[in-house]
């Protein structure tokens, strides 16, 4: 959808659509892991991949936001976009894809599902939201299917490097998720993608030039995965997540977003051979589970 000269807000999607607009998100979203393996393996550096990503998916959103007058917002808004969605967007792809290096992409997508238990736990802190019995057992569930995937017996030894990085992720994202509702106020997803890659791809261009990786060859393979994370993920998956979050909120969106591990998991055995295993799955299916329970509609008086 093109976007006025004002950014004008784009009429909510129905429950039903908006529902459809957040499976389809998952689907692209589930792409991301196997995609930024295939990226690195011949060498490109993670924080190169996710600014190529970005720096594609601005230059496609500029024409489909309605170019310059299209993205014509107040100064205190464009800020909050790139300041706060790109650093957000940033950390949260920084963290959990650097997991790849150490476990599989299905592995480290189940563990990055746990982030809706820490939106639970920081409502909580926050004096938001309560954490009755129903809540609490649902974050244990949680906690349950992480010990599932990273130490059950026969499960195999995972990397305490890994786990760190993809369970920080899903704490970040936990606290970002929430705050794209906010962010894209007022305007269009587009509009906000567009800002939002341009404060990743500042983000990012600054630390790849203190640590000396601004400049690199892209191979055909890092190139084609910067395309597609451009295309899928970004301008396609990103618009229609946050369509779906106007409209149902982050609490229902975070509900149907749970396809997304089975999803990653089914295209790394696909495309990346590797295995699924019955306590990935089993530890995953336990996260879903949770995610479920913690965001069932409250009952008021009867349950917390």
């Amino acid at each position: 959808m093109t976007a006025g000269p004002t950014g004008a807000e784009p009429r909510l999607l129905s429950p039903g659509v908006a529902t459809i607009a957040v499976l389809l998100a998952a689907l692209g979203f589930s792409s991301i892991s196997i995609a930024t393996v295939i990226g690195t393996r011949d060498g490109t550096p993670l924080p190169a991949i996710v600014t190529g990503r970005f720096l594609i998916s601005a230059l496609l959103l500029y024409p489909l936001a309605g170019g310059w007058q299209g993205l014509r917002l107040p100064r205190g808004h464009v800020r909050r976009l790139i300041v706060q969605g790109g650093v957000g967007q940033a950390a949260v792809n920084l963290l959990s894809l650097s997991a790849l290096a150490y476990m599989p992409a299905a592995t480290v997508v189940f563990l990055f599902y746990t982030y809706p238990a820490w939106v639970a736990v920081s409502s909580a802190v926050r004096g938001t939201d309560r954490v009755g019995p129903r809540r609490l057992f649902a974050l244990l569930l949680s906690l349950g299917g992480i010990v599932v995937i990273v130490g059950a017996p026969g499960a195999g030894a995972f990397s305490a490097t890994g786990v760190a990085f993809a369970l920080s992720g899903a704490l970040v994202y936990g606290l970002y998720f929430p705050l794209l509702r906010q962010l894209q106020a007022g305007t269009t997803p587009t509009v906000a993608t567009f800002y939002i890659a341009i404060g990743v791809c500042l983000t990012l261009g600054v630390y790849l030039a203190a640590s000396g990786q601004l400049t690199w060859r892209p191979t055909l393979s890092s190139a084609g995965a910067m395309i597609w994370l451009a295309v899928v993920p970004t301008v396609l998956a990103f618009q229609l997540i946050l369509r779906g979050i106007a409209a149902l909120g982050p609490v229902r969106s975070a509900i149907v977003s749970t396809a997304e591990p089975f999803c990653a998991a089914i295209l790394g055995a696909v495309v990346l051979d590797q295995p699924v295993t019955a306590t990935t799955m089993a530890g995953g299916a336990l996260i879903a589970l949770a995610v479920l329970i913690l965001q069932r509609p409250e009952r008021e008086r009867l349950d917390a």
